[in-house]
């Protein structure tokens, strides 16, 4: 207790302290600001179920943006994360929707669909890695490369519509919460109450999506491999000098192909998650710009674009500040569309900062 009173009056005395802590968290102190603005100008801004609506709706963003932490922390970047999403969704859509067409029981099928999609995006971040790492080819371009090939792909399988007619249950999975309180008369757990009459479910609190429960256990996975074991060590290390790690005994070419292919598979992760989400198979537009707001979220939160630096954590609270603009944006009654004119604005303050403080993070 005394520790932290004295840590509070040292940075009370200490004015360059308390700048430090400001800029080397200015991003969080961003977001605290936005939800205080939005809570007067927005209408249910500063609600339960909106926050959880932001939570739920950020998803496949996170599971991106984690992808890209990794990959920004060695130095690199992949640019194939948005079209592997949508091959993912593409791909297990398709399979699903194949085998419940001939009566293979709905989880056989779901179960199958969303494995080989996970397989096809692992296949695919290793033949990355392996372009990056033996051949020397720039990660920009090897990644560009390969997110063309898997968008033309998803296009080819899906014919430019999205996949429909899937198993049941998907949604109910993806969009169902922990916890359904009928007040004064029923509670349940991950299923609605039964009996329960359109009317009704105006009044039905949900209470922690699933969304929630699984981006939160993946999401710590991969915060501890970063912090606390020697893989997350020798991430930092490549990023900090290439020379210095091989210098020191890591195998650097194996470590980055693992690198590229934990990206590829996150990226499967959320097409998969897509289609639990939305019940059918979404493929990737070139205008959607998904890889391009994950890179935003994870320079945001404090990454460099020249490695050795990022945190899961900080990636956590970009993609949050991009959707909480957005929707804050939208309950306040302003076009969304000025959400990439205040990201571009935030990710030019991200790099200044970075630039000029480049001892803080």
């Amino acid at each position: 207790m005394n520790t932290n009173k004295n840590l509070a009056l040292n940075v009370t005395q200490n004015p360059s302290k308390l700048f430090s802590l400001l800029a080397k968290n200015w991003a969080l102190f961003f977001l605290l600001i936005l939800i205080l603005i939005f809570s007067f100008t927005g209408k249910r801004f500063f609600q339960l179920a909106n926050f959880q609506n932001i939570i739920h709706l950020s998803t496949t963003s996170l599971l991106l943006a984690a992808a890209e932490t990794f990959v920004i922390i060695t130095g690199g970047i992949d640019l194939s994360v948005g079209f592997m999403m949508g091959l993912s969704s593409v791909l297990s859509a398709t399979i699903m929707q194949k085998m419940h067409a001939v009566n293979f029981l709905p989880a056989l099928s779901i179960s199958i669909g969303s494995i080989i999609a996970l397989i096809v995006c692992i296949i695919a971040g290793l033949i990355s890695g392996i372009m990056i790492t033996k051949y020397r080819v720039p990660s920009f371009i090897a990644t560009l490369g390969m997110g063309g090939i898997a968008s033309g792909i998803a296009l080819i399988m899906s014919e430019g519509f999205p996949v429909t007619f899937l198993p049941p249950y998907l949604t109910d999975i993806g969009n169902g919460y922990l916890i359904y309180i009928f007040p004064g008369k029923a509670i349940s757990f991950f299923n609605k109450p039964e009996g329960i009459t359109g009317k009704e479910l105006k009044e039905l609190i949900r209470i922690i999506p699933n969304s929630f429960i699984f981006i939160v256990i993946v999401l710590f996975i991969l915060w501890h491999i970063l912090k606390n074991t020697k893989f997350g060590q020798h991430t930092y290390a490549i990023g900090g000098s290439m020379v210095a790690a091989v210098r020191a005994g890591i195998n650097t070419n194996r470590h980055l192909i693992i690198i590229y292919v934990l990206s590829s598979f996150l990226a499967g992760l959320a097409g998969v998650f897509n289609v639990f989400q939305t019940g059918i198979g979404n493929y990737t537009q070139f205008s959607s710009m998904y890889e391009l707001l994950a890179i935003a979220s994870v320079v945001i939160g404090g990454a460099s674009l020249f490695g050795g630096k990022g945190r899961i954590i900080g990636s956590v609270i970009g993609v949050i500040l991009i959707s909480v603009i957005e929707n804050g944006l939208q309950l306040s009654g302003v076009d969304p569309f000025y959400r990439f004119i205040a990201v571009g604005l935030i990710l030019i303050a991200a790099i200044i900062i970075d630039q000029s403080f480049p001892d803080l993070f």
